[in-house]
């Protein structure tokens, strides 16, 4: 104002705020609400978060308000200042009385898609919380976990925000719980930690059935005061079933796997509802349990079944992918020639993305399938006539997916593979996978020296 010999009434005017208000802002007699800071700073022409590190002593220079506190989070969220958010967490929480309050502005934040600033919140809620078996503290996990699960591509990573937060999901409410452990037995699959999939998946089955008998028994579940899971009851039912049977054939164990399907395959018959939603759900697993026999019975040594196999899931575009690496598994444990089933799938492979009719597969269990495919179709090339630089780029484009998302077990196998075939590897091939090892080496060195650094 001085260095634009402004007058109050001119800058109240020219900013849209009462010049008795301005004024007495001036003298520090009155605290500066949310929107008079942007106002101010829109009439002085400068960015609107220029203030915002000043703003932040301002909120504590007279009583703790939470209508300027509130506002000010949110707008810092939206403008991407998470480094004043931090700051506002950090000081609030010096009166741990504040963190209840935190926790539902970190709520309201997570369901407007604005995770990053969540996470602060739900991060300093933890740290603050004084009761350690808490059901709040165990959903400020959760929700880290998954916004990790969201940002991470490194699986270690996965595993390791898995294994931190798997001593949090017990204490969570039972609806919570089932969503918990399905993400759960998504990244212990992506690692192959099939024991604990199916501990998990048993564990899954045993809270649905409570919570879907529970349900029955009421007949307004929202007054009765049960919690709903983000899908029905009866799916956590089916999905820990289909999940169980997915360990069974990870472990070789088909006939197992196939006593799994034979419970999911015939929802109909105890699932209550009737809605369209019900008989999506009991379609799709059927359709799972139709498709999975046929697999389970050729992983089996029933090869008879593959052509009947290949015309089956020539029906269900969205499920070709997986079952093409899986008859090229059994292709090369039963030493059969599948190429006219690759070629009549060809337009399949690559898998980039692929949606079922209840819900789409997680990228990072496409990635990992795709390179575990790309690790059995190179194998096959190998022992069949296709010429051995074919299967050796199939390799290295094996490699380089698992490089990306650090699948050790992976890149062990595909740079094994490698080396047992090297020799018959043009300079090209030898200069691609001595790129792509210097990758695994400084990724590895990298992480060794963050480990040192923190020890």
């Amino acid at each position: 104002m001085n260095r634009n010999q402004m007058i109050h009434s001119h800058f109240a005017g020219f900013s849209g705020i009462n010049s008795g208000t301005l004024s007495r802002i001036l003298k520090g007699n009155h605290p500066i609400s949310m929107a008079q800071l942007i106002a101010i700073t829109a009439g002085m022409e400068l960015r609107e978060d220029y203030f915002f590190e000043d703003y932040i002593d301002e909120c504590f220079s007279f009583v703790v308000s939470m209508r300027r506190i509130r506002p000010f989070i949110f707008r810092c969220a939206e403008l991407g200042r998470l480094d004043c958010i931090e700051q506002i967490v950090n000081r609030l929480l010096e009166d741990l009385s504040y963190a209840p309050l935190l926790f539902e502005f970190a709520e309201l934040l997570y369901k407007d898609d604005k995770r990053h600033a969540a996470r602060i919140l739900y991060q300093g809620v933890s740290e603050a919380e004084k009761y350690q078996h808490s059901e709040r503290l165990a959903l400020c996990q959760y929700r880290i976990f998954r916004i990790e699960l969201e940002e991470q591509t490194d699986l270690e990573e996965k595993l390791r925000a898995a294994t931190q937060f798997e001593l949090y999901v017990n204490r969570l409410d039972a609806a919570d719980q089932l969503d918990a452990m399905k993400q759960l037995m998504h990244i212990y699959g992506l690692v192959h930690k099939w024991k604990r999939v199916d501990e998990l998946a048993k564990e899954m089955h045993r809270i649905a059935s409570v919570q879907y008998e529970l349900e029955n028994r009421r007949s307004d579940t929202i007054e009765g005061g049960l919690k709903r899971p983000e899908r029905p009851f009866y799916y956590y039912i089916l999905y820990a079933y289909l999940a169980r049977a997915t360990a069974s054939e990870a472990c070789g164990d088909y006939g197992r796997a196939l006593s799994f399907v034979q419970l999911y395959a015939n929802a109909e018959r105890w699932v209550h509802e009737n809605d369209e939603q019900s008989r999506q759900i009991i379609a799709q697993f059927s359709e799972w349990a139709v498709a999975n026999t046929y697999l389970y019975r050729l992983m089996s040594g029933e090869l008879d079944v593959i052509d009947e196999y290949a015309d089956y899931i020539a029906l269900h575009e969205n499920e070709i992918f997986v079952a093409v690496r899986y008859i090229v598994q059994a292709a090369n444990v039963f030493k059969l020639n599948v190429d006219s089933i690759l070629d009549r799938f060809a337009p399949y492979i690559p898998y980039e993305l692929g949606k079922t009719d209840c819900g789409d597969y997680k990228q990072a269990i496409l990635q990992e399938r795709y390179a575990q495919f790309l690790i059995d179709l190179a194998i096959y090339q190998f022992n069949h006539s296709k010429g051995k630089e074919q299967a050796l780029n199939t390799v290295l484009k094996g490699l380089e997916i698992s490089i990306a998302m650090n699948s050790s077990q992976n890149i062990i196998a595909c740079m094994t593979l490698f080396e047992e075939y090297r020799e018959f590897a043009d300079q090209e091939l030898q200069e691609q996978f001595k790129n792509l090892s210097s990758e695994v080496y400084q990724f590895n060195a990298k992480k060794d020296l963050i480990l040192l650094n923190a020890l």
